[in-house]
């Protein structure tokens, strides 16, 4: 049976870089007869600015019943300064489709990469959970006095035992599927007592349940250090929204930049969201410089939730000997060396590797 994808290129780099994945995934689909289907979708700024459409009435409907997955390029234009769409956009299919799990691999693919003196691929390789439909991204909270000297601001977060419980559970999921004995937990307890000591009591909960695994808590300020000190020492990392949200963009720095960040949105077993961390960068949107590599790792997340995981490793295998081979855009260069390519380029090498794996 076909499985459809639902693509949304979005905005700046979005389109440039979901044009290199679908590509690329069309072809293995062809190639071992996955039955993936493609359906592009043009919501974004351009939609938006043209007839003020962010989604129309019914689409997550559709999603629920007609898609598989959601490959999603990137959002954000400084032609829509509060970026509603945006939120409108990829928020809203977080929330409204309850996509709990976001996971982001982060995974040294090249020693030359590593910012970090003496740790390489062996010591850089471990994977945040971070849940993803509460905290302090709800939108909860408001102003009061709006615009004057005595203004009030209130952001409030929102910690449920249901959203906690389940996103632990995943986090030690993920390491018994894997064959990682060890699970992180970060949070602040000592400080925020209440949402974070919930945190503390569900996470030593859910532990007792998976006894062949060493979990422990720590304050996040701790963590985040340890990263840089001893990156080793962590396997499987689970937090909250907003520290997840700082965690994982400090691992991309620590294994070889956004360029190469994948993330899926996932709720198992129902339609999820794959789609490369970078975001829309506009900056640089049409001038041929975006990495399209996080995009294909972000393939390779969506091809093994939807149960092709030999395809999935020939994905990664790809990207691997992309980076210790071939040609790279300019925020690679740095690290490897070589002349600036461009992201057709890129892309145009990468599919060459995949046929000659596939072949």
């Amino acid at each position: 049976m076909a499985q459809r994808i639902a693509v949304i290129p979005g905005d700046g780099i979005g389109p440039e870089v979901a044009a290199v994945g679908v590509r690329l995934l069309t072809r293995i689909s062809e190639a071992r007869a996955l039955g993936l289907q493609f359906d592009w979708f043009d919501f974004g700024a351009e939609r938006y600015l043209r007839d003020g459409t962010i989604l129309p009435d019914g689409f997550m409907d559709t999603l629920r019943r007609d898609y598989a997955a959601i490959y999603f390029g990137a959002v954000g234009d400084p032609r829509v300064p509060g970026n509603e769409h945006a939120k409108g956009i990829l928020l809203a299919i977080r929330f409204e489709l309850d996509l709990y799990i976001n996971l982001r691999p982060c995974q040294l693919l090249d020693d030359r990469l590593s910012p970090l003196k003496g740790k390489g691929r062996r010591e850089l390789d471990f994977v945040v959970l971070r849940e993803n439909t509460e905290g302090l991204y709800t939108g909860t909270g408001g102003t009061f006095k709006k615009g004057t000297e005595d203004e009030i601001a209130q952001e409030v977060e929102i910690n449920t035992r249901k959203g906690v419980e389940r996103i632990c559970e995943a986090a030690f999921a993920v390491a018994e599927a894997n064959g990682k004995r060890r699970v992180c937990m970060a949070d602040k307890a000592n400080v925020l007592l209440h949402g974070h000591g919930l945190w503390r009591r569900v996470f030593a909960e859910v532990a007792r349940r998976h006894p062949g695994i060493d979990a422990k808590a720590m304050f996040v300020d701790a963590l985040a250090m340890d990263f840089v000190r001893q990156p080793e020492s962590y396997q499987v990392i689970v937090t909250n929204n907003l520290f997840g949200d700082i965690l994982t963009d400090l691992g991309a720095a620590l294994t070889g930049g956004l360029g190469l960040a994948a993330s899926g949105n996932i709720h198992p077993g129902r339609v999820s969201l794959f789609e490369p961390v970078h975001g829309s960068a506009p900056d640089i949107a049409g001038q041929g410089k975006a990495n399209p590599l996080a995009m294909a790792l972000s393939g390779a997340l969506m091809l093994e939730h939807l149960g092709h995981s030999a395809e999935a490793r020939l994905v990664e295998k790809a990207v691997r000997l992309q980076i210790a081979e071939g040609a790279h855009t300019p925020d690679l260069v740095p690290a490897l060396g070589g002349p600036a390519a461009t992201t057709d380029a890129v892309g145009g090498e990468l599919l060459a590797r995949v046929e000659k794996l596939l072949a």
